[in-house]
């Protein structure tokens, strides 16, 4: 009975040693971030919001100093859907991964390549983009993404001048 006794002891003692598990490509995490990635694919605004807290921070190609709330990056999307058609990430491009910081940080990172055609002009373009988005309780309060949209936006400003060029020929 004692040796059954201190065997049980030994593998609580045992149990109780091992980490939780630090990285995984499969959590309810992930899943939720997935799921609020279609729902922006998709322009449906309002279950994209419900992934994330409402005091949640986005910092997309800002400082922390400069991070808005989530109904702003509802906004500033609705506007990317006037300008482009087809906004979409590359399913065969995209890789998540979940980790928990030596701090029990809960945080997901998604690698991917964002894809939308301007309107105005009808040209495809393929951004590299890196997201990754704090977890508490099942909602993203803090989301940080990386991706160079210097093309656009130098495109944007030929448009923009070729169109005022065109506007102020033909007033006079």
């Amino acid at each position: 009975m004692k040796k059954i006794a201190i065997v049980v002891i030994g593998l609580v003692v045992l149990a109780s040693c091992q980490e939780k598990q630090r990285y995984t490509q499969q959590s309810p995490e992930i899943d939720s971030f997935k799921k609020s990635i279609e729902a922006y694919e998709k322009a449906d605004w309002a279950t994209m919001k419900s992934f994330y807290a409402d005091t949640a921070k986005i910092e997309h190609n800002v400082t922390k100093d400069k991070a808005v709330s989530i109904d702003k990056l509802i906004e500033v999307s609705k506007e990317d859907t006037k300008l482009f058609s087809n906004i979409d990430f590359i399913d065969s491009e995209s890789e998540y991964e979940m980790v928990v910081t030596d701090n029990g940080e809960t945080w997901v990172n998604f690698w991917g390549d964002w894809k939308g055609t301007l309107k105005a002009t009808g040209e495809e373009y393929i951004l590299p983009c890196a997201i990754t988005a704090q977890f508490v309780n099942g909602k993203i309060v803090r989301e940080v993404g990386f991706w160079n949209n210097t093309k656009i936006a130098m495109d944007m400003q030929k448009l923009s001048a070729a169109t005022t060029a065109v506007d102020s020929t033909t007033t006079k």
